[in-house]
């Protein structure tokens, strides 16, 4: 069982930025693969960035090149930094991991973040 706690949501203004945290806990973070997601109201949940183990990272096409993901397996923690927001960034992000090699997945309780225009 892992439990997963988000935080560093918040009002930011168009073209400014910020970090979340994902905090995890109850097993072996390095066995993990770590997932943002972010979900508006009256939207589908979205699929943001996901880190391997490793340093391996991929991002969604709307974000490639202005978000960062990347964590600290010391900390058992994933980081989303996250440059030049818009505000069609405005969601509720989730944090999400995947115990590799299975379908076990554990989600987050969520964060809001709200981009000002």
């Amino acid at each position: 069982q892992v439990q997963l706690v988000e935080s560093g949501g918040g009002l930011v203004q168009a073209g400014g930025s910020l970090r979340l945290s994902c905090v995890a806990s109850g097993s072996t973070f390095s066995n993990y693969a770590m997932r943002w997601f972010r979900q508006a109201p009256g939207k589908e949940r979205e699929f943001v960035a996901r880190i391997w183990s490793g340093d391996s990272v991929y991002y969604a096409d709307s974000v490639n090149g202005r978000f960062t993901i990347s964590r600290d397996n010391a900390k058992n923690t994933v980081y989303l930094q996250m440059n030049s927001l818009k505000p069609e960034d405005t969601a509720v992000y989730l944090c999400n991991a995947v115990r590799i090699g299975t379908s076990t997945v554990y989600w987050g309780q969520g964060t809001q973040v709200t981009v000002s225009s």
